[in-house]
């Protein structure tokens, strides 16, 4: 768990020489209560580990939030090629207008229906 905060930390220095150092906040949990201004961007991190086909599937409403982008980062267990290891998958956001909406993450392979049994993150966003 620790590296993951490690590599989010490395992905904010990163994105602040981007953007010149606006300030950027990167969220973990289900349930957090996300309060950002007009314009503002910030990161959902979500361990992954594609290895699997199972990659995180983002549904939002695209008149109140953009997404600007998708990466993902091996941890270094991958990196040194480690059976079955995993990484984080980073969505960077941006809040387009005023209101409250909800981003729900849903963990599962993209070819497959939903079930009950998918991981599923709601991250509720209020925008200022």
């Amino acid at each position: 768990m620790k590296k993951y905060f490690v590599l989010i930390a490395m992905l904010m220095v990163t994105s602040c020489l981007q953007v010149g150092c606006a300030e950027v906040n990167a969220y973990t949990d289900s349930g957090q209560m996300i309060s950002i201004s007009v314009n503002q961007e910030f990161f959902i991190a979500l361990g992954s580990n594609r290895t699997t086909c199972y990659m995180w599937q983002e549904n939002y409403d695209n008149d109140m939030i953009g997404l600007e982008s998708i990466e993902y980062l091996l941890s270094d267990e991958a990196k040194q090629k480690l059976a079955g290891a995993g990484g984080v998958e980073f969505f960077r956001f941006k809040a387009l207008k005023k209101g409250e909406t909800e981003i729900t993450m849903v963990y599962k392979r993209s070819w497959e229906e939903p079930s009950a049994q998918d991981l599923t993150k709601v991250f509720t966003i209020t925008i200022e």
